[in-house]
């Protein structure tokens, strides 16, 4: 879950450098790869931890996992979950009870191996399945939605998760198309898409937006984040750091806004001589956003869109 990109086989971390730096990481601090993806945030970070630190491994997508074992398992510094990472608080737990966490690392999105593998479903590029859940033996598949949802609720989840400007239209050929057969190949859709708009953005396929908001919906991510992030605040230990890796103007929009209102006074009680503790920041904000430098978005094109925030927790709450 992440924007590496695959090249002669490795997979390179989109703001690899700057992530591990934001986590400012102590050798026997304990942190969380939150979303594993093919392991190299976690890799760059286990070479930072001394024998005494800590890393939890995170991720949903059962290949993810297995790539995880494969590398990490003998490594008695590591734990591995397969767990989405809404979830966090219980792996945590399974560690030590009320566990703490010196650093959390999100980096969201799907993973260049999602996107390249066409099995995955994640690619309007190549054809495949269309399926598109991170872990695909849980909840209904992108098809499933396709086949059954009507074309308001369609139309919902195209505008509200991709932003799609033609979504009524594209809802409404899929109804119609589906009558002489049901959709099940991700080329299907995606020429579909691409003869019903009327106008195309420039440098960006048709589909694009379709298959953003459809994988989204099928894997309920904003919901998942904003739940994570919320639990990602109640482990980080004094003073560590939390640090997300956005690829998308919603996922970063939903981060911008936990980091602000963390990081103020509950705006109810202005004024007031006494505020509640629950009611003081509990983050710090740490600089500004950090994006990839010219040669890593040449380098990755996956990475243009990609924006790094950072925040710490508070020693304790404080009056802002």
């Amino acid at each position: 879950m992440s924007g590496r990109i695959a090249t002669e086989g490795s997979h390179l971390p989109v703001l690899l450098v700057e992530a591990v730096a934001a986590l400012n990481v102590k050798p026997d601090g304990v942190y969380m790869d939150a979303t594993f993806g093919r392991g190299g945030h976690a890799g760059a970070i286990l070479e930072a931890l001394a024998p005494g630190g800590r890393l939890l491994c995170l991720d949903r997508d059962p290949a993810a996992v297995a790539e995880a074992r494969s590398r990490f398992a003998a490594d008695a510094r590591v734990r591995i979950f397969l767990a989405a990472f809404s979830t966090l608080a219980a792996c945590a737990d399974a560690v030590g009870a009320g566990l703490l966490l010196d650093g959390i690392l999100f980096d969201l999105g799907v993973s260049s191996p999602q996107l390249d593998e066409a099995e995955r479903g994640f690619s309007f590029m190549r054809d495949g399945p269309l399926d598109m859940r991170m872990d695909d033996t849980r909840g209904p598949s992108a098809a499933d939605v396709l086949n059954t949802a009507s074309a308001p609720e369609l139309a919902r989840i195209f505008r509200e998760y991709g932003e799609e400007r033609f979504a009524m239209r594209i809802a409404h050929a899929i109804v119609t198309d589906r009558k002489g057969a049901p959709f099940k190949r991700t080329l299907q859709l995606a020429e579909m898409i691409a003869r019903v708009c009327p106008t195309r953005e420039r440098h960006k396929h048709p589909a694009t937006r379709v298959f953003q908001a459809l994988r989204i919906h099928v894997n309920d991510e904003l919901a998942e984040l904003e739940a994570a992030l919320e639990a990602a605040l109640d482990r980080l230990a004094p003073h560590g750091r939390l640090a997300v890796i956005s690829f998308h103007s919603l996922e970063d929009r939903i981060v911008k806004r936990f980091m602000k209102r963390r990081s103020s006074a509950d705006p109810m009680y202005a004024g007031l001589p006494r505020i509640p503790a629950h009611a003081l920041p509990s983050l710090q904000l740490i600089g500004k956003p950090i994006v990839p430098g010219a040669a890593e978005s040449e380098r990755n094109p996956r990475a243009r869109s990609a924006r790094l925030r950072v925040a710490q927790r508070l020693a304790r709450e404080i009056a802002a």
